[in-house]
């Protein structure tokens, strides 16, 4: 089956576990194939606050997206933090879309220097390097000079600054209605039609 375009999705240490999720699942419907990196500090997390087991082994983790988005075949793909063989270690591989969601701070400030210790740093630099679109969801508060100061940097560099602040003036019913505000917001940035949340000054938004 033909997907209509390969993001990379990171998952990492920062509060936020419902978001990347969200965002995964919608990425699934919208046909796209995804490549997702976690990082050990993710699962401890998705554990936390989803109360989810992340199988360890990164075909099994696959397996078990897979099952649970009711994705097709190969459509989720997950790589381990050491596979620099993977198509996102590589420019001349990696898909041009990558999200970091949410994105710790720590990670954020390895990016910013082009650390490239791990599978999920090398990918945000290819990205960086290849001109292409890297989002970053920090969900951290508050923010010290450090953290502004490497934001300013990436978002210098090209990358965009989304920090997972949900807006209010779309009368959210549930936490559910805040988490799909902030992935409806990456959604446009991606370019990927959504019916998670009306737009400013439009009525009626489906899907949720």
């Amino acid at each position: 089956m033909a997907f209509n375009r390969q993001i990379t999705l990171a998952i990492t240490g920062a509060s936020g576990a419902p978001y990347a999720l969200r965002l995964l699942e919608v990425l699934v419907k919208a046909n796209c194939q995804v490549f997702v990196l976690i990082s050990s500090a993710a699962k401890v997390v998705l554990a936390t606050e989803e109360n989810l087991q992340i199988p360890a082994k990164p075909d099994a983790a696959a397996n078990w997206f897979i099952e649970r988005y009711q994705a097709q075949p190969d459509q989720i793909r997950v790589f381990g933090k050491d596979e620099w063989f993977s198509p996102v270690a590589s420019g001349s591989a990696a898909p041009k879309q990558m999200v970091v969601c949410p994105c710790s701070t720590g990670t954020l400030s390895a990016i910013a220097v082009g650390a490239s210790d791990n599978l999920i740093e090398r990918a945000a630099d290819v990205v960086l390097k290849e001109r292409g679109q890297l989002i970053l969801v920090p969900r951290e508060m508050p923010l010290s000079s450090l953290h502004l100061e490497n934001m300013l940097k990436l978002s210098n560099l090209g990358a965009t600054i989304m920090p997972a602040s949900p807006g209010f003036y779309h009368q959210p019913q549930s936490i559910n209605d805040l988490v799909d505000f902030v992935v409806a917001r990456i959604l446009d940035h991606l370019g990927l039609d959504q019916q998670l949340m009306a737009r400013w000054g439009y009525q009626g938004a489906t899907g949720k």
